[in-house]
């Protein structure tokens, strides 16, 4: 009720009403009329369209991966999940320390003599190669969260499954498509609406290496409220995102 309801009443309230405690739609005209907001949207349902997908599939290969219990798959069950502990914005600085013009990246494809001068994965110039590290560094930070949902839903599965799969001489394509993906079914559901939630709320790694080069809604929401002054307007767009 605290944390949840009562913030949701409140920023309904703010996005509806004047100051003057009337019902308005103005605030969410404004919002529409902001030179920033069809790119905010674009780029919000882009990465959205981009990354859910792409983790899905990730992490849906790191679980059966885990599921296979191979010798030393508690290392990289570790290894896979260290994300998960990293902050957003952490997690954006770390990937732009990366991919910046003098960047870890750079400096290993010049030692190599692959390129002889710096390239430009975070210029303004070349929107495509920045909407391609923000997919890079998006589906690292949040692959996990999707990997570890699987692999509960793998451990669900009675192993009685994948025996009688290899009775009747099932490969291990064959098993994963009629066997773990119709009884994996739920989880994957869940892991997908779990995430694209998220994904409607990614802001820290787009601010960390876009900017407002590239906006997304929740970054619109946060500077119409920490920059502009502008609750209403900021509410509007949490409105918006809540509503989506």
């Amino acid at each position: 009720t605290l944390l949840i309801l009562v913030p949701i009443v409140q920023a309904f309230l703010l996005a509806f009403q004047t100051a003057e405690g009337e019902f308005t739609l103005a605030h969410f005209q404004r919002m529409t009329a902001d030179t920033n907001f069809q790119d905010a949207f674009k780029f919000t349902f882009l990465l959205l369209i981009f990354v859910v997908p792409l983790q899905a599939a990730i992490a849906l290969v790191m679980a059966l991966l885990i599921h296979t219990r191979f010798q030393g798959h508690t290392f990289f069950l570790y290894i896979f999940a260290i994300p998960l502990a990293i902050s957003d914005l952490a997690a954006g600085i770390t990937w732009l320390s990366i991919f910046t013009e003098r960047g870890y990246l750079n400096s290993v494809l010049n030692s190599v003599g692959i390129l002889e001068r710096p390239f430009l994965f975070l210029s303004y110039q070349n929107l495509p190669m920045l909407f391609a590290t923000l997919v890079i560094t998006e589906a690292w930070r949040a692959t996990a969260i999707v990997m570890v949902i699987l692999l509960a839903g793998l451990q669900l599965i009675p192993r009685d499954y994948f025996e009688a799969a290899d009775v009747f001489g099932a490969n291990t394509l064959k098993r994963t498509l009629f066997v773990v993906l119709p009884l994996l079914r739920p989880s994957l559901q869940s892991a997908l609406i779990i995430r694209t939630i998220f994904a409607f709320q990614t802001f820290s790694v787009v601010l960390a290496l876009a900017g407002r080069v590239m906006p997304v809604m929740a970054g619109e929401s946060y500077f119409w409220y920490v920059s502009n002054r502008n609750s209403h307007v900021a509410a509007a767009y949490a409105a918006l995102i809540l509503g989506f």
